[in-house]
């Protein structure tokens, strides 16, 4: 019974952080939900907020929550959620995502932790063609 508290198991389903390099060659970073799985999801609702620590005051630090709200992903699509500054790279970024598949819900939090979003930690992600951090 306890295992039902859980919901089913989310799999396939991934948040990646991309680099992108904008027309005046400066770089942008954007935040993708993807759909890695054989199936439709509908009714995806996604919340991201940054929380962490200021190293140097000790002080807490907590951005805005955004809601992200979309209708439908199709198998192996990506969709962009939301623009993300390199100045919250240093907090944990968390992405809420729950979504609907036949009838049944599943959701899911994906963390990036502090310092991991970074040059030396991304790989090329082949269902956007471009390179980022992916969580699964």
């Amino acid at each position: 019974m306890r295992e039902e508290l859980f919901g089913p198991k989310v799999e396939n389903v991934g948040v990646a952080v991309v680099q992108e390099i904008l027309e005046n060659n400066e770089k942008a970073y954007n935040v993708y939900l993807l759909n890695l799985r054989d199936d439709i999801m509908e009714g995806i609702i996604i919340t991201s907020t940054g929380y962490g620590e200021n190293v140097n005051t000790g002080e807490r630090i907590r951005t805005s929550t955004l809601r992200h709200c979309l209708e439908i992903m199709l198998p192996n699509e990506a969709a962009k959620i939301e623009p993300i500054m390199e100045e919250v790279f240093g907090l944990a970024n968390e992405y809420w995502v729950s979504f609907w598949v036949n009838d049944v819900m599943y959701d899911k939090k994906f963390v990036f932790l502090p310092e991991t979003i970074t040059e030396k930690n991304m790989k090329t992600i082949p269902v956007l063609g471009a390179t980022g951090v992916i969580l699964l």
